[in-house]
């Protein structure tokens, strides 16, 4: 029975990863703020991942051998209005995890990566994704570390989390009979069930082929936000209000997260200039000086 550590086990996608992970035989032990919420038959340690010392507990209280990091700030909006608090957690955080993972020589770190990692859009939250999965890239170049990457799209369920999107748009719906959207509602997603990305979560540990590997995790159809709206109205009797007003959605993006950006850059040359020899000669100048 192999035994699995996953940070953030208890956070919206976390609850399903960790059952699935019980399900299929596994030991698994959940780091986490808070202890509300723990999956039954598994284990909890209390950690905040921006503290070192915390995390090196945690690595201290069993032998792991594999390890899921899906802890940090998983809200767009919310990076978007504290973009330090982002990079504390899902940048810092995550490489306080990765050298336990290295120093413990874990067989497997997985990471919870985003679509948006790849897109000019999610401002500081992408940011922070794209900049940990170069991190743990690196890792592995250096110090051999297994990884796998994987970038999720638009996960919901029925459980009331703040990044539960499509639970929010329902309850808000259900208590007011509005859908106020901050778009034009042609945007697409394709929607996949928590309990659904949960399980190719523990699919890519079971097979060696994913090691080392980012892997996309989607749902299979894609639909435009009106029509989900649609369907909510449908279903709730057609007794809605909807309204899209086509504003502030400047973070999210609107057909796919994937966007190519080349950085530019300008080459600047000093005329005139100091010569090189010029330059070398004042260096050696200095350096007989200081003596």
């Amino acid at each position: 029975m192999k035994k699995i550590l996953v940070f953030g086990g208890n956070g919206f996608l976390g609850t399903y990863l960790v059952k699935e992970l019980i399900v299929r035989g596994y030991d698994v032990t959940v780091v986490d703020l808070k202890r509300d919420k723990v999956t039954e038959n598994a284990k909890y340690l209390e950690c905040d991942i921006s503290k070192k010392e915390e995390v090196s507990n945690v690595f201290k209280s069993s032998n792991f051998d594999i390890v899921y990091n899906l802890a940090g700030l998983a809200n767009l909006d919310a990076a978007v209005e504290n973009p330090l608090k982002t990079m504390e957690l899902n940048i810092l955080g995550n490489l306080h995890i990765i050298e336990e993972c290295v120093k413990y020589k874990i067989q497997k770190f997985v990471y919870a990566s985003s679509a948006y990692a790849m897109s000019n859009k999610g401002s500081f939250y992408g940011i922070s994704k794209l900049a940990s999965e170069k991190i743990v890239e690196e890792y592995h170049k250096k110090f051999d570390l297994d990884f796998i990457i994987l970038r999720y799209g638009s996960v919901y369920s029925e459980k009331d989390y703040n990044n539960n999107y499509i639970y929010s748009l329902v309850e808000e719906a259900v208590k007011t009979k509005k859908i106020n959207h901050h778009g034009d509602g042609k945007e697409i997603r394709e929607y996949i069930h928590a309990a659904d990305a949960a399980k190719l979560s523990v699919d890519v540990i079971e097979d060696d082929k994913f090691n080392n590997f980012h892997v996309i995790l989607t749902g299979t159809e894609r639909i435009q936000r009106k029509e989900l709206f649609n369907m909510i109205n449908e279903i709730l009797n057609n007794s809605l209000e909807i309204k899209c007003d086509n504003s502030g959605y400047s973070n999210h993006y609107k057909f796919t997260p994937y966007s190519f950006q080349p950085s530019v850059s300008k080459r600047l040359v000093a005329n005139p200039h100091i010569d090189m020899g010029q330059g070398l000669l004042e260096c050696v100048r200095a350096v007989y000086e200081k003596k």
